[in-house]
């Protein structure tokens, strides 16, 4: 069972969830909710995606070299992911709100209308991360990173 033995792997799954259960606490001391919800969903603090990315690259940049091209291939794909986090897929988001919203009105004008979206389900509208939320997924991820790696090597 080498794939036990893979730390990069490893650290990647512990910080995605991790992270998303962290999300559910975090929530809770910030907006006085308690959502689990949130344990399942995409967006929030902190990003697991986020976390993923940078704790796996993390380890590999512990096991294979900073200047590595295993490295390089992490970094790029961490900064690519943490890029579309905040920025595309939070968007995403906006718009999806936008349409919920019309939906809505187009609803409240004409009921009878044949206006449902998806049978009467709205468009989920956090998909995305504020930067604090990616920075903070990033962190947490590093932070797994590094604990998973010292805790595998010593």
């Amino acid at each position: 069972m080498t794939i036990l033995h893979n730390v990069p792997l490893i650290a990647a799954v512990v910080a995605i969830v991790t992270a998303q259960c962290a999300k559910v606490p975090l929530r809770y001391l910030t907006g006085r909710r308690w959502e689990a919800s949130l344990a399942l969903s995409t967006g929030g603090m902190p990003s697991s995606h986020s976390a993923a990315v940078t704790s796996l690259a993390t380890v590999v940049g512990i096991e294979e070299g900073w200047s590595s091209s295993v490295f390089a291939v992490a970094a790029v794909v961490s900064a690519i992911t943490m890029y579309d986090a905040a920025g595309i897929r939070r968007h995403a988001g906006f718009h999806a709100s936008l349409l919920n919203r019309v939906v809505r009105s187009v609803r409240a004008m004409q009921p009878q209308s044949k206006t449902d979206l998806h049978h009467g389900e709205e468009l989920k509208e956090l998909l995305g991360h504020r930067p604090i939320e990616v920075f903070g997924g990033a962190v947490w991820g590093i932070g797994i990173g590094l604990l998973t790696h010292y805790l595998y090597n010593g």
